[in-house]
């Protein structure tokens, strides 16, 4: 089976958030499951740079008046998977970020560059740009490929079918009216029953209106999309595609986040042995300009500061956090007004509190290796993934129970520590109060040390890996192309381990 996989950011090539993540890990995944797949990406400049085994597929002297554009084709530096990147030197390559610019606006041009990298898309899923290679079906990511499942819709009976997957709803892909006719598209779209949006045009409402089947990133999430307080004005038009929805759990890449193995890291250790943590908490204590205390309850938050993560809440919260007598990290950037609460609140307190604003891989990592509770709260939460690495790190996760958050972490309430299933710490209502009180709770039981190895050991266990949720997308393919085969691997069991359990 022949599977396009189009995505504006694929790790390690191109990462604002967990979609690259995603981007990455779910096709290597499916790729061992025996799928064939080919993945899409913008030629951002540092993605053409760490492509390896590059060559020029084939150029366009002057495709949708963007000037010259090449379709490069490599393989990505850590899975090896085939990949194609759209070298678009006049939309893609420019500093600053993927989206924004370096002051943090939004590229004015955004709608033409997405257009432009979705009707690649959809020419080369339908073979007619590289060769006698086509899509036996096309999975397009959020906003930014909205548009591939409208364009192929109009191309005729033989189009390849489409899955498109809602990463976070409150990612619109909207643009003005007015930038329409510079998108390529037929007349007939710009409207109600196609991808207008209360005069606007909306990326996001394309792929949901127009592809085959739609899946978005948590069971939970599925569900709550389809009311009025989380459907972002598109409940109605989900509700009535509802039949072909599906929510499937995000995975976590174990190849990157395990930290037996992690290389970035000062000492790996497992839940069998768990010493090295001792020695990563003591790194990121100093990292961090924080007293060297072991026994200090060490709060890591690492998350962009929105609304969405609750950003305004824990700065809210920082100083009661302080006089709790907790060690508190921040990483992260977004709103600017946030950063500066933040800054403010390390300097007012720099025994407690530090601040680094901007997100860097390895202090991740090390954040993940030395914290004792991941500070993870959100109004709402699609899936969410770095509430399942902190687990496999042994640092318990505080969520607010939304989306893939209820999904995934179970509450250390007495029943669950008795029956051997919590995993972590929840709170239902938004504000500062219910989340202190649930962090209170999770303060108490770290000074229990005993009972606290016992909640590590069960949050460690958990297994999130990219295994059965690449086998629900792969059953979802084979519904939609029937004749398709898959070449499964020898040493691939196409039993779920999850079925032998019972």
């Amino acid at each position: 089976m022949r599977v396009l996989f189009v995505s504006s950011e694929i790790y390690p090539l191109a990462k604002t958030g967990g979609l690259a993540d995603v981007s990455a890990a779910l096709p290597d995944a499916l790729a061992a499951l025996g799928a064939d797949m080919r993945l899409l990406l913008p030629g951002y400049s540092k993605a053409i740079e760490a492509t390896a085994n590059k060559t020029v597929e084939l150029e366009l002297e002057n495709f949708m008046g963007a000037g010259p554009v090449r379709l490069i084709s490599g393989r990505t530096p850590d899975t090896r998977l085939p990949i194609w990147l759209v070298d678009c030197p006049s939309l893609f390559r420019r500093s600053g970020g993927l989206y924004q610019d370096e002051e943090g606006r939004d590229w004015p041009d955004n709608a033409q560059r997405f257009a432009l990298f979705s009707h690649v898309a959809a020419q080369l899923a339908l073979g007619r740009l590289v060769g006698d290679w086509r899509a036996d079906l096309v999975h397009a990511n959020d906003w930014h490929a909205g548009l591939v499942p409208a364009i192929l819709t109009g191309s005729g009976d033989l189009r390849p079918p489409t899955v498109y997957t809602m990463h976070n709803l409150a990612y619109q892909g909207l643009f003005a009216a007015d930038l329409f006719p510079s998108l390529g598209l037929r007349a007939e779209l710009f409207a109600a029953e196609g991808l207008e949006f209360y005069g606007k045009v909306s990326f996001l409402k394309a792929g949901i209106r127009f592809s085959d089947r739609l899946t978005t990133v948590s069971p939970s999430y599925a569900q709550e999309i389809l009311t009025a307080q989380y459907g972002c004005g598109l409940e109605g038009l989900l509700q009535h595609r509802a039949p072909d929805l599906v929510g499937i759990l995000n995975g976590a890449d174990y190849r990157i986040w395990d930290p037996a193995s992690d290389i970035h890291i000062p000492a790996n250790f497992t839940a069998r042995d768990i010493a090295g943590k001792r020695a990563c908490k003591a790194a990121a204590q100093k990292e961090f300009g924080l007293e060297t205390d072991a026994d200090a309850s060490l709060v890591v938050y690492m998350s962009r500061f929105t609304d969405q993560k609750m950003a305004d809440v824990v700065a809210a919260s920082l100083p009661e956090i302080a006089r709790n007598g907790a060690q508190c990290v921040l990483l992260g950037d977004g709103d600017r007004p946030l950063e500066e609460q933040f800054t403010l609140a390390a300097a007012d307190h720099p025994q407690r509190i530090a601040a680094r604003i901007g997100y860097e891989e390895r202090l991740a990592h090390l954040l993940l290796a030395g914290g004792d509770i991941l500070l993870h709260p959100a109004r709402f939460e699609p899936c969410g993934l770095t509430q399942l690495y902190a687990m496999r790190y042994g640092t318990l996760p505080l969520v607010r129970s939304t989306g893939g958050l209820r999904d995934t972490v179970v509450d250390a309430t007495e029943s669950a520590i008795a029956s051997g299933t919590a995993t972590g710490f929840a709170f239902e209502s938004i504000g500062a109060a219910p989340m202190l009180d649930c962090l209170g709770r999770a303060l108490a039981l770290h000074r229990q040390p005993l009972l606290w190895r016992k909640l590590q050991r069960q949050a460690m266990a958990q297994n999130f890996d990219w295994g059965e949720s690449a086998r629900r997308y792969l059953d979802l393919y084979q519904g939609l192309v029937p004749d398709a085969r898959v070449a499964m691997p020898e040493n691939v069991v196409a039993e779920s381990p999850f079925e032998k359990a019972g």
